[in-house]
């Protein structure tokens, strides 16, 4: 399985000044597969240490935070030889030692020389929690699941991956079928490693829903391994309402629909743990399209997707048999399926800030409104080839936006301002704007 994550590794790994790295995501996204294939190809050799239920590591950082002592300790561990530049040193599941995620300071400080990156499934929690991680000290990268162009690389459909590469509109546009194919199949598989690697092995999705079901089942597992006792009940509740929610017309998060009389205050704590476990994205409404977007946030309106449109697919009994029924799958549940899988490809996007917008009347809805080359750009998804769009009409007449998305199941086309992206193009929207930017500075 090829990630495009390797590449940012590799350009943390050529930098000279360079910190210690950590990889946050969700468990089961493949960090612990990324760390040791990055070793295994970049380097002479990798020292590889997890921290889970080993007490002799813990043991080694308690003492004190002497680097080279505990250089001396990792190549016991690991029987290991540590070289600077040449060993690429890998702590896995940190947040299981605090005393370790401490250190990280210490080596960026006083042994910037050793190569390491981090990784833990509960590290967003445990820093919440008030770990010692001083910030300035390390570097960090996020890790999603797979998104539609690995889906691609992993199913080995390298030339039609190129054409979206390359942005060749005209023969993605005579082999669009193909590509349709592919993102009903994604849509239902998804993007989790284990579950992508079952479907390529042997394309029977009984066997891939098993797999989504068992990774569903070990997140609950860690509800109740990983937080207090009396939030867990809360968080089961929460969870489990996210699927209904956004099947709504209006998919903002309204806790009146986890039952009867909830509050805000009352799930806050778990929606927090959810969101800081990297088990759901958190997108707010903004109160006025401008830069910077973060600033117009409103924290008590948002919307709430889980990390995956597999699991997603999973958790709403989504049958097999809807991949055979023409372009259903892309409708099914009012289109939640196709906003959830939009958002999951807008976070794969570098340091994109993504939200979303409503009018005071609450008659029209942007999905998604990006931040993106110094400009607010409003994203339409529509689940087929409708393109219709009220709510952007609206919204283009009253805000006048230099550069506005609708992204369907249409072909790739640009009207004036107004982008057309196919659904299985969204991934290249910031390199789609840039070659057309270029072509107008011609």
């Amino acid at each position: 399985m090829r990630r495009k994550a390797l590449n940012f590794l590799i350009n943390w790994q050529d930098r000279k000044n360079k910190k210690p790295l950590v990889i946050r995501g969700a468990r089961q996204v493949g960090k612990t597969w990324l760390m040791k294939e990055f070793g295994e190809t970049q380097y002479e050799n990798t020292a590889y240490i997890n921290f889970d239920k080993n007490p002799r590591m813990q043991n080694l950082f308690s003492v004190d935070m002497d680097t080279a002592r505990i250089v001396e300790g990792l190549e016991l561990e690991s029987s290991q030889k540590i070289e600077p530049h040449k060993t690429l040193i890998i702590f896995d599941e940190i947040q299981e030692c605090p005393d370790a995620l401490t250190s990280l300071k210490y080596f960026c400080e006083n042994s910037p020389e050793y190569n390491i990156i981090a990784a833990g499934s509960m590290l967003g929690v445990t820093l919440h929690k008030g770990t010692s991680f001083p910030v300035g000290k390390v570097e960090f990268m996020d890790l999603y699941p797979l998104s539609f162009e690995e889906f691609l690389m992993a199913n080995k459909a390298d030339d039609f991956l190129n054409l979206l590469k390359d942005l060749k509109f005209e023969n993605i546009s005579v082999f669009k079928d193909k590509f349709v194919n592919y993102l009903k199949q994604y849509y239902y598989v998804g993007g989790m490693p284990e579950v992508v690697k079952i479907f390529i092995t042997n394309r029977d999705y009984t066997e891939v829903r098993k797999v989504q079901n068992d990774i569903l089942e070990a997140y609950k597992q860690d509800f109740s391994k990983h937080i207090p006792a009396h939030i867990t009940p809360k968080l089961h509740l929460l969870w489990d309402s996210i699927p209904s929610q956004l099947m709504q017309e209006n998919k903002k998060f309204v806790y009146k629909q986890i039952k009867s009389g909830a509050r805000a205050a009352e799930f806050e704590d778990a929606l927090a743990w959810l969101v800081d476990c990297g088990l759901v994205y958190k997108i707010n409404r903004i109160t006025k399209p401008a830069l910077p977007l973060i600033a117009y946030e409103d924290v008590n309106a948002f919307k709430l997707f889980i990390l995956d449109t597999g699991l997603l697919s999973a958790l709403s009994s989504l049958e097999p048999k809807t991949l055979l029924e023409g372009d259903k799958i892309f409708t099914e549940f009012k289109g939640t399926l196709t906003e959830q899988y939009v958002l999951q490809e807008l976070k794969t996007i570098q340091d994109l800030v993504i939200a979303y917008w409503i009018s005071k009347s609450n008659v029209a809805e942007i999905d998604f409104l990006i931040q993106s080359a110094g400009e607010i750009i409003p994203v339409e998804v529509k689940a087929t080839t409708n393109l219709k769009a009220k709510s952007l009409a609206s919204y283009r007449k009253k805000y006048e936006p230099k550069i506005s998305i609708r992204t369907s199941l249409s072909d790739y086309k640009k009207d004036g301002d107004l982008y057309n992206i196919p659904l299985y193009m969204i991934e290249s929207i910031e390199k789609i704007l840039k070659k057309e930017e270029e072509n107008d500075n011609k």
